[in-house]
C-alpha cells in the first residue's frame, strides 16, 4: 500500500520483508525512511555472513579434534615408540601437524607435535606456575597487572632447545630456558 502527495512524496508506506521464516513489517511515511529500513536489512544480512565466515576461519586456524582413526599410521606409531608410556590419547591436528596430548586431570599434561611424514616437532610438559622461573613471573606481574597465569608449560623442541610458555588472558608467552621474555602468540 502507497500514498503519495502530490509533488511525488511518499507519505505512506507499507513494508514486508521476509527474512528466513519472520517477515519483518514497517509502515514507512518518506522516501529516506524507507531506505533506511532496506539499510538496516541488508546491515543485518552482511553482519551475519561476516560472523558465520569467521567462524568457519577461527575454526581451521586453531586445533581440530581428530578420531584416532584418522591420525596416520606412521604418527601413531612414532607417538608408541618416543612415548610408550602415553595412554588415552587424544588427537588434534594444529597447524598441519598431529598433535597427541594425554596425562594428567585435563588429559593434556603432555601435549607433543609431530609431521604428518611423523617427524617429531616439539613436547609440551606442564608444570606447576611455581616451577615457572622468577623472572617469567616477574615479567607477567609487570606488563600484565592484576592477570594470572592459568597454564605453564616447558617445551623441548627436536634439537633438543628448551624455553617455557606461560598463558595470560588466553595468550600464550614465550620465554627463553633463563626466562627472558620472546614473544607472544
Amino acid at each position: 500500500m502507497r500514498k503519495e502527495d502530490p509533488d511525488g512524496q511518499i507519505i505512506g508506506s507499507i513494508f514486508d520483508y521476509k527474512i528466513g521464516e519472520f517477515r519483518i513489517s514497517s509502515i514507512s511515511l518518506n522516501k529516506f525512511q524507507s531506505l533506511t529500513i532496506k539499510k538496516i536489512v541488508m546491515k543485518k544480512y552482511v553482519i551475519s555472513f561476516g560472523v558465520i565466515v569467521l567462524f568457519f576461519l577461527s575454526n581451521n586456524l586453531y586445533a581440530q579434534r581428530l578420531k584416532e582413526a584418522d591420525v596416520p599410521a606412521p604418527v601413531k606409531t612414532a607417538l608408541i615408540k618416543k612415548y610408550p608410556q602415553a595412554k588415552k590419547v587424544t588427537w588434534e591436528k594444529e597447524s598441519g601437524n598431529y598433535e597427541a596430548n594425554w596425562g594428567g586431570k585435563s588429559g593434556e599434561a603432555n601435549s607433543v607435535q609431530f609431521t604428518p611424514a611423523a617427524g617429531f616437532v616439539e613436547i609440551v610438559n606442564a608444570i606447576p606456575v611455581s616451577s615457572l622461573p622468577k623472572a617469567v613471573i616477574t615479567y607477567v606481574n609487570e606488563h600484565y597487572k592484576g592477570a594470572k597465569i592459568t597454564e605453564a608449560g616447558k617445551v623441548t623442541d627436536a634439537q633438543g632447545k628448551k624455553w617455557y610458555e606461560a598463558e595470560v588472558n588466553k595468550k600464550d608467552l614465550v620465554f627463553d630456558e633463563k626466562g627472558n621474555f620472546v614473544k607472544s602468540e
